[in-house]
């Protein structure tokens, strides 16, 4: 499991808990708006431990109810199911952050009581996914983690992230139309000060869209 970042508490990131973040090292995207770039690349010299951070998070259960593991992406690590389940032996909450490109991951996670909440980002109409992600997308994969996590019992929400050089209120209403029939999206703010491409870096926040 590789770790590139750890948040001892956090009281937004996980509805109604205090939660600590995990931050796994590497992503299969590059969004040109991606606000964690440190996280992108598969290796670092210098990572956390998974161990030491299981042991510190078995130290602050008394503090905290929740781990949120984001990224990156934490659905491309090669243990992630073994580490939800450790997360789960320590009588977390768990919530997952994704991207989607990895539907049977989240399936297994779901279907094997691991994670209780899923954030999961839909960064673009299906038609422009290619380029709000940087790389080769298979958008087939994307639609049935939306599938997935739209039909499953347990806690979630879609989110998009609004990049005023990118997308537009017009995409923002073609997103929602993706989404199953009873689902919502959340958009979110676009944060430019550490965008990975330097172009976006000074675009200004959007004004807000509705909710979804």
């Amino acid at each position: 499991m590789l770790i590139g970042g750890y948040t001892p508490l956090s009281l937004s990131d996980f509805p109604g808990r205090p939660a600590a973040i995990i931050f796994t090292q590497g992503c299969n995207l590059r969004c040109p708006f991606c606000h964690n770039p440190s996280l992108l690349p598969a290796r670092v010299s210098k990572g956390l431990d998974a161990g030491l951070v299981l042991d510190r998070l078995a130290a602050t259960r008394n503090r905290i109810s929740a781990v949120v593991l984001s990224g990156g992406e934490p659905t491309i690590q090669a243990d992630i199911l073994q580490f939800l389940g450790k997360l789960r032996e320590l009588d977390f909450k768990i919530k997952l952050d994704t991207n989607g490109t990895r539907p049977g991951i989240i399936r297994a996670a779901v279907e094997n009581g691991l994670v209780d909440f899923i954030a999961m980002d839909v960064k673009a109409p299906w038609d422009r996914y290619a380029q709000l992600c940087g790389v080769t997308i298979d958008v087939g994969s994307i639609r049935e983690s939306v599938d997935v996590v739209g039909r499953c019992s347990i806690p979630h929400m879609f989110r998009t992230t609004v990049v005023p050089a990118l997308l537009d209120a017009s995409d923002v209403d073609r997103i929602r139309a993706m989404l199953p029939d009873d689902q919502c999206l959340n958009v979110q703010r676009f944060r430019p000060e550490h965008a990975l491409d330097p172009a976006l870096r000074g675009v200004p926040a959007p004004a807000d869209f509705p909710p979804g």
